[in-house]
């Protein structure tokens, strides 16, 4: 990486940690006051909104550490650096999310089942909701500005989750609000048991983004097209091919191969791939590498079989745009 790249990189850690220290004790605080409120009202959907606040709290230590392992420079054995950690991070995050949502399912299903819920709705669980309401809105708004700034995908899906947890407080607040209102205690489970299924729903898509990134794949077929732009900007460029673009934590590590006439010099094919990486970097930020292949003009290897060409970008474009 450049030394500009570099200065990004630091950055983006410090704006990680920063955002992983708000979460750790807001949530901390979130947690354990709505724990405190929860076994003072014996309300199940308001302790399950606090062990999803203590669950946000796991996953606070987790962006803490994750910040100190993808600021360490690229090794022998990660020649590509450490940013990964921060997709692997992100997808355990999914299965913490996943697991909590579970088991509220399960105790939610367990009290409608053997009708093991309090008689009466304490006020005390109507108080720890609007708690939560308030602080996640906090949290949410700081965790989305820090997210966007980075640009992690593991802040801004920690964002996503916070903007879940109000919907879902939200939910706890209006359920066990018309519990008590109407007098009828089962609604305090039933909306736990609506919660927990919106819990796991975030969960599968914060998982599935993240696979997606972990495969190298890349359903943004616009970033494409910026890079073909670039490509043909350049005089003496033709046919940018074999494109293939994977994401590493917010950063792009770009491959892409370029024809040029083939009685032109390896000096003069070698100034115009610059050319090509310096358009490129122009045209899409946060690149991290980029290797351009040169190819003499209509060489047409037909053992070429992966990456894409400005072909599949305006099939793309037809279908979507």
């Amino acid at each position: 990486m450049n030394s500009e790249s570099t200065d990004k990189n630091e950055i983006h850690t410090s704006l990680i940690r920063r955002a992983g220290y708000i979460a750790l004790f807001g949530n901390l605080a979130l947690g354990g006051a709505k724990i405190a409120l929860a076994k003072l009202s014996g309300s199940l959907a308001v302790l399950g909104d606090g062990i999803d606040s203590l669950t946000d709290v796991a996953i606070a230590l987790m962006t803490l550490i994750v910040s100190t392992v993808i600021s360490r420079p690229s090794d022998r054995e990660h020649p590509w650096g450490h940013g990964r950690a921060e997709t692997t991070a992100t997808m355990a995050l999914s299965f913490v999310i996943f697991f909590a949502g579970t088991q509220l399912a399960l105790s939610s299903v367990g009290q409608l089942v053997k009708h093991s819920y309090k008689t009466e709705v304490s006020i005390a669980a109507i108080a720890a909701a609007a708690l939560s309401i308030g602080g996640k809105a906090i949290l949410a708004v700081t965790q989305y500005r820090l997210g966007k700034k980075s640009g992690s995908a593991m802040i801004q899906a920690n964002a996503q989750n916070m903007k879940s947890d109000i919907v879902m407080s939200g939910g706890v607040l209006l359920g066990i609000g018309a519990a008590r209102l109407f007098r009828c205690p089962a609604l305090d489970p039933v909306t736990a048991l609506l919660v927990s299924v919106w819990v796991i729903k975030n969960a599968i898509a914060i998982f599935s983004d993240t696979n997606t990134e972990l495969m190298d794949g890349n359903t943004d077929r616009g970033i494409y097209k910026r890079l073909f732009d670039a490509a043909f900007s350049v005089t003496g460029v033709s046919h940018p091919h074999r494109a293939r673009i994977r994401k590493i934590a917010s950063y792009w590590d770009i491959d892409l191969d370029i024809e040029v006439d083939a009685d032109m010099s390896v000096s003069s094919a070698h100034e115009i791939a610059c050319e090509v990486e310096a358009a490129v970097r122009k045209a899409i930020p946060d690149v991290y590498d980029i290797m351009v292949h040169v190819e003499p003009a209509g060489s047409n290897d037909e053992n070429e079989q992966f990456g894409l060409d400005e072909n599949d970008v305006r099939v793309d474009s037809h279908r979507e745009w």
